[in-house]
């Protein structure tokens, strides 16, 4: 990410977060009404539509019901399950919505539209997003931007041709959780000069993915979108043609915050992997990654791992600086700080809440508002993450639909973590470590 973006994103946090001492962490209120990451409360109405009914896009259709100022006008899927999976949730809602299997016969249909919402496989992101934005609307696109980074280059441009906005769906990018823990590690300077960082996300073994009988799609059908089958449909992700495999389903929400804090995209990698549990299937059940990046502050080395075989330690990203660690996750029970013994205490830190981690005692990190009320005791207002964790992204697209803010993930944004990412895969193919170019980021 250049400079320029990444000072204009830093101002939008500030302007958005109440700055103060934190008992625990640096203390940020979520402002309300704040509309830089979200709020959209008020304001008009705005028509979308839904393209991708399966188990991702519908979470995305629950978290939207709930946002005021949302109506659903289409929805669209190939598969007749899905379609019927999500026109039953909007008719619970009282939202009648039209329902296409074709998304071109929704885009020529739908005259009112505001926005688009993309949930299909990932190879299909492209195609599907280049038409919404030519049909003159702006797009909700789910992560991974494409399984091809030619294609993914082709979204970018084309959204900046058409002036239209598009969010990928890189969702922590607008979570308080995280915005308020960069503030601290950029701001409080809490960690010092950040060196390291590591993430995983481990998942228990799986089945592959069934279908009721009554609902399989023909042999035409299934050949006419690409399929050829329904277990290909239903087990996409672990297909090349579909996806980018682990490391892009999983990995990349978390390698995006390692390129995000700190300040740079990475300048080689080396990976390995295999399908060393399911021989059938075509992608890697693991990727164990290492990065290398050329920071601002100096040199740093990332770690990353994808598991699909255990649940040991969850999903979880670890930043560690010479004056601290943090240890951050969605998962909100996930957040502590671990302070070395020569750092400086902040005037918060001795009157933080504590827990016991790892035989050491840690600062809890939560998002919140902390001052010091009468007598110098703390006050806190403690405001953690009470969304769903996508309502928030949603939130931010929304309003930079109605011209109220700036989107956090903007399509040059999640270009530079496709990249990221699916060079991994060659990494992992190939046997050797390798290079990014500068210029491999850019568009």
């Amino acid at each position: 990410m250049s400079d320029a973006k990444q000072d204009k994103k830093a101002d939008i946090t500030r302007r958005d977060f109440l700055r103060g001492a934190t008992a625990a962490g640096a203390g940020l209120m979520f402002a309300k009404g704040a509309t830089a990451v979200g709020g959209t409360s008020g304001g008009e109405d705005l028509n979308i539509a839904l393209v991708g009914c399966g188990s991702q896009g519908r979470i995305l259709l629950m978290d939207c019901l709930k946002i005021d100022g949302i109506r659903f006008k289409a929805i669209c899927d190939i598969w007749d399950y899905h379609k019927k999976y999500a026109a039953n949730i909007l008719k619970a809602y009282k939202q009648e919505a039209n329902v296409y299997t074709d998304y071109r016969e929704m885009l020529a249909q739908e005259n009112d539209l505001d926005a688009v919402i993309i949930a299909v496989p990932d190879w299909k992101h492209a195609e599907i997003t280049i038409a919404s934005l030519k049909a003159g609307l702006d797009v909700y696109c789910e992560k991974e931007m494409s399984n091809d980074l030619d294609e993914a280059k082709k979204m970018v441009t084309t959204a900046q041709e058409t002036g239209k906005l598009l969010q990928i769906g890189h969702q922590r990018r607008s979570n308080p959780r995280y915005l308020h823990a960069e503030h601290m590690i950029y701001e409080e300077e809490l960690l010092g000069r950040l060196t390291h960082t590591r993430g995983q996300w481990h998942r228990a073994k799986r089945q592959p993915r069934g279908w009721p009988k009554k609902y399989v799609m023909s042999d035409e059908k299934l050949e006419k979108y690409g399929y050829g089958s329904m277990e290909r449909f239903r087990n996409w992700r672990w297909y090349k043609k579909f996806s980018g495999g682990p490391i892009c389903d999983l990995g990349s929400h978390q390698i995006d915050i390692f390129n995000w804090w700190l300040r740079a995209a990475p300048s080689a990698v080396t990976a390995m992997g295999g399908t060393n549990y399911y021989p059938d299937w075509e992608w890697w059940d693991s990727v164990i990654a290492v990065y290398e990046y050329d920071t601002p502050a100096g040199k740093a080395i990332g770690q990353y791992d994808v598991l699909n075989t255990t649940s040991f330690g969850g999903f979880y990203e670890v930043f560690m600086g010479d004056m601290g660690t943090m240890k951050i996750s969605e998962d909100a029970k996930i957040g502590q700080i671990y302070r070395e013994a020569h750092a400086q205490k902040t005037e918060w830190e001795d009157q933080a809440d504590k827990v016991e981690d790892m035989g050491k005692k840690a600062i809890e990190l939560k998002v919140g508002e902390t001052r010091k009320g009468e007598g110098g005791q703390m006050e806190r207002v403690v405001h953690d993450v009470d969304k769903p964790v996508h309502t928030y992204h949603l939130e931010n697209f929304f309003g930079a639909v109605r011209g109220e803010n700036e989107l956090t993930c903007p399509a040059e944004v999640g270009y530079e973590t496709a990249v990221t990412v699916l060079k991994t895969n060659e990494a992992v193919r190939s046997g050797k470590k390798v290079s990014y170019k500068p210029e491999e980021f850019k568009v």
